[in-house]
């Protein structure tokens, strides 16, 4: 794997995974938990991820670079979920979907956990830097980094 489709292999496996790697550590570490939109950029990503390693266990290199390929389309599609949700967040327009919350257990304690969860609201950015959200930098980093690796793949004089 030399040239660019390396770089746009090693992209579309870091990308993802280093997307998702971001996103628990905001939830797990930092506190801010999904709402249902944030899930939804998340489930293109682990495909993306899937497919860039299934690519590195790939001989035939036209079958890598449809791989690769895949993992792209994949990391644009959560690229372009990030900007719809984005555009909720900056009240642009409307979203699908009901706000979300975390909870376990069963019984008494499911009850108590229903009750005691927070509220997770698709409108609201829980954070931002520079005005932009979380699922704004989705938007710019998955839409740029699959660009960049489609345009690398097809630059690419072989397979």
């Amino acid at each position: 794997m030399t040239g660019k489709i390396g770089f746009a292999h090693w992209l579309a496996f870091l990308l993802p995974t280093g997307l998702l790697a971001g996103a628990y550590g905001s939830q797990y570490i930092g506190g801010l938990y999904p709402c249902e939109m944030c899930w939804w950029q998340r489930y293109p990503h682990f495909e993306a991820a899937a497919l860039a390693t299934l690519a590195f266990f790939v001989a035939n290199p036209v079958y890598r670079r449809a791989l690769v390929a895949l993992a792209a389309l994949g990391i644009l599609s959560s690229g372009l979920i990030g900007g719809f949700h984005a555009g909720v967040e900056y009240q642009w327009w409307e979203g699908l979907t009901a706000c979300t919350s975390t909870i376990s257990g069963s019984g008494d304690a499911l009850l108590k956990s229903i009750m005691n969860a927070p509220l997770i609201r698709c409108d609201t950015a829980p954070w931002t830097l520079f005005g932009i959200s979380l699922a704004g930098y989705n938007f710019l980093l998955s839409t740029g980094g699959a660009i960049a690796i489609l345009l690398s793949i097809w630059r690419s004089k072989t397979p």
